[in-house]
């Protein structure tokens, strides 16, 4: 997976955080991602805003999960991915947007690292919320 870099003029006209975050919700649930959680972490840390949290089956459905999220917001939506780490080994695969963190998880490594208990403080927003249903 390659990181695409957005120009200043362009990253000037991305969407605001919550249309990105519902989109990568949306294209998570579309490719039958499992357990999808977001963590409004505004509270908790200045460094950045969101987590979305999501299992995949296998390596290659986290892969792939991974590669149309990058195609939505990078490719669509304009945004910069900051950093793609986990990608090779495909059992945590975490996409640093800066406002928004996408964390993709087998499930036996999802379960071992427990970000939701790690992060408990944060708010819990449901991915039904309807902030994050595609119009």
């Amino acid at each position: 997976m390659t990181v695409k870099k957005t120009s200043k003029k362009k990253a000037k006209s991305i969407p605001p955080v919550l249309e990105r975050l519902g989109a990568a919700v949306n294209v998570a649930k579309e490719n039958r991602g499992n357990d999808i959680v977001v963590l409004d972490i505004r509270g908790l840390t200045k460094a950045f805003d969101y987590f979305l949290i999501v299992s995949g089956t296998s390596r290659r459905q986290v892969n792939s999960i991974a590669d149309e999220i990058q195609k939505k917001l990078a490719g669509e939506m304009g945004d910069e991915c900051l950093s793609i780490s986990g990608y090779k080994e495909g059992r945590w695969v975490v996409m640093d947007y800066g406002d928004i963190v996408v964390h993709l998880f087998e499930p036996e490594t999802r379960t071992f690292y427990a970000l939701e208990e790690l992060w408990g403080k944060a708010i819990k927003i449901p991915d039904n919320d309807p902030q994050f249903i595609q119009k």
